[in-house]
Order: structure tokens, then sequence, then C-alpha cells
């Protein structure tokens, strides 16, 4: 099992910065829109590794972002993943390109109609519900089908 960050930037037009992975090989998210983030290094907390990764493949520096929830994915192929979902609504720098896809700033009320994992679509409606400051999501999969949802330990219809 490994550890991941992934983040969404926010910005003042009511958008999200979006990952268009096209550009990474043998990629498990290819052709999806995702957030940006990646794997832990060596003795990384959460928070390093969150900084390091959106200022890698944006060139942007963080400067407020907020932990909303821990992701734990599960499939028959994948080893487990345990990832930290952040947003953040300030940062300093200009954006590069990213080696990985293309960035792109998606209207919030979009990004439900993208080419997105359908657990994405869980933590998304999560990370804009006021009444959900904090929450533990695991999700399974079956390919590319979700076929389990627990919310703080409870199951969710799927």
């Amino acid at each position: 099992m490994f550890n991941c960050t992934l983040c969404y930037l926010e910005n003042d037009k009511n958008e999200y910065l979006m990952l268009h992975r096209v550009k990474k090989k043998n990629d498990v998210n290819r052709d999806k829109w995702i957030g940006v983030g990646g794997k832990f290094e060596r003795d990384e907390s959460p928070e390093e590794c969150l900084l390091r990764e959106v200022r890698e493949e944006t060139g942007l520096t963080l400067l407020d972002y907020r932990l909303r929830g821990v992701v734990t994915f599960v499939a028959e192929n994948w080893e487990t993943q345990y990832m930290y979902l952040y947003t953040a609504t300030k940062w300093t720098g200009t954006m590069t390109g990213c080696d990985e896809g293309d960035l792109e700033w998606v209207p919030k009320s979009r990004v439900q109609d993208l080419p997105i994992w359908e657990g994405d679509k869980i933590f998304f409606r999560l990370i804009e519900d006021p009444a959900s400051p904090f929450f533990s999501l695991k999700l399974a999969y079956s390919g590319d089908q979700l076929v389990r949802a627990a919310l703080d330990g409870k199951e969710l219809p799927l």
C-alpha cells in the first residue's frame, strides 16, 4: 500500500484546476480529469508531499490549503492507496505546464460532466457540502467500475 495526496485548487471564478491525464504512458488515470498531487516520498508528511507535488506539477506554491478527507482506494489489480484530499484557495507563482497532462481551470458546475472516476463524483459532492468538514471515504473498484463505497464506515448506495 502507498500514500498520496490530491489537491483541487479553487479560484474566485468558482473553478477547480483540473489535470487532464493525457501525457503519461501506462497511466491508470489515462484520459481522466483529476486534481494535482502524487505519491509520498520517503519520510514526507501529507503536507510536505502536497506542497512538493503541487509545485512540481503546476509551478505554484500553496499558501492556503485544507485537508478535506482521507480516501482509501482498493481494487483487485492495484496496490491499496490512501489518498489525502485537499482543497486550496491561495497560492503564489506562475502556472507552468505539467508532464502528466494538461492543466485547465474548469467551472465547478462542469466537473461532474467530465470523464472522472465514479468515486471522484462522491468526494466532489462531499467537498462542496458545508456539512462535511472532514470525511473518510473507502472506494472499491473492479477494473474501472466502482463496486463499493463507504463514508465514515457506513455503506453508500451506488
